[in-house]
């Protein structure tokens, strides 16, 4: 009988735990049941227009708004229910707080209490996904706060989760497109596992990946160029110059409009991406998400060596202020993000050569 060569994502988790003797394994039962809830919503996506989950959520009624102001696609609650549904019940969670609910989900009564706060967005992309473009989850693990004198039965209030991203102890994201894949960071760098469709196991297959510090890819949605700060529209038009411009290399420019995907393709060969804040909305300092977007994904890309930021700080020193506020963000290749913080530090005022950018052009540029 042939074993399987890639170690599970179990025993990933041992491994990692016998690295810390005192440790008493709600940790990983907790990553374990989050990667089944990850596993629940891949098969539920694969199923498309079979399984009558596409389109928007209530759909009759015009369909639902969530407190993000966007509608809510039926994908978006099913997969919020199976993260709800599936890591309460093992005692390892304080609370839990997501991109679909306005205020904190509380452990249900029966069910045992624990150390541990959960945040996600449970199927990053959602837009895309009646176009079949690929999607995925994203998750960040803190501790709950442990006032002197606070009971374990208490509820979960919204300040528990206001924590800067350097206080995550795990952070990961799931991938649905052509195969089904989990990163995860515990701290200790970051790994990458295949979901093993016969097995029903998530196989490591990505060891220690790691950022290329250097890049010649940048994404960005270049239909907000107009809204931009001055020195994201230099930096885009300088890679937008290539090989003749002040770069000296020619770039290439991506957008999926699924971050999830952005990150995942940076991290398997470099890249930078871009969702700058804008004055698009003067009321929404950024479009990301700081507690489950922009951390989480933050703190994978400096575990593999990358870089992310505000544009100005690193978006894990930010000490969040709501539950669902919105930053701006850059991450990817280190030496890219430091040139776009410079950037932003020293800003220069400069006359943008690129055709796309005059006022008779595809992207004019506001003063």
């Amino acid at each position: 009988m042939a074993f399987p060569h890639h170690p599970t994502l179990t025993r990933f988790l041992i491994e990692e735990r016998c690295r810390f003797p005192d440790a008493s394994g709600d940790f990983n039962a907790l990553i374990l049941d989050v990667a089944m809830a990850c596993k629940s919503i891949a098969r539920t996506v694969a199923y498309g227009e079979l399984g009558g989950v596409l389109g928007n959520h209530a759909e009759e009624g015009g369909g639902v708004v969530n407190v993000q102001g966007e509608t809510q696609k039926k994908l978006d609650v099913l997969s919020n229910e199976f993260f709800l549904h599936i890591t309460e019940w093992g005692g390892h969670l304080a609370g839990m707080a997501s991109e679909e609910m306005a205020v904190p989900y509380q452990i249900p009564a029966p069910y045992r209490r624990g150390k541990y706060l959960l945040v996600f967005d449970p199927l990053d992309g959602s837009s895309n996904i009646d176009v079949n473009v690929s999607v995925g989850s994203i998750f960040s693990i803190l501790r709950a706060p442990q006032p002197e004198g606070k009971r374990a039965e208490c509820d979960v209030v919204e300040a528990d989760f206001l924590q800067p991203g350097t206080r995550q102890v795990a952070a990961g994201y799931a991938l649905y497109g052509p195969t089904t894949m989990l990163v995860l960071t515990v701290g200790s760098g970051v790994n990458g596992f295949t979901l093993d469709p016969n097995l029903g196991e998530f196989m490591l297959t990505h060891p220690q990946l790691q950022v290329p510090v250097d890049t010649q890819e940048f994404a960005i949605n270049a239909s907000n160029s107009r809204f931009w700060a001055a020195p994201v529209k230099r930096y885009v038009d300088e890679c937008l110059a290539g090989a003749v411009g002040t770069r000296g290399k020619d770039f290439n420019m991506r957008w999926i409009a699924s971050m999830v995907a952005e990150a995942h393709r940076i991290l398997m060969r470099g890249g930078v991406f871009l969702y700058p804040r804008d004055t698009k909305d003067a009321a929404r300092p950024g479009r990301l998400r700081l507690l489950y977007e922009a951390n989480p994904i933050g703190f994978i890309m400096e575990q593999a060596g990358g870089r992310a930021s505000t544009g100005c700080i690193p978006v894990l020193e930010v000490q969040p202020e709501s539950l669902h506020q919105r930053i701006g963000l850059v991450f990817g290749s280190k030496h890219e993000v430091e040139r776009i913080e410079r950037y932003h530090a020293e800003p220069v005022h400069i006359e943008l050569d690129n055709p796309l950018f005059h006022d008779r052009s595809l992207f004019r540029v506001c003063a």
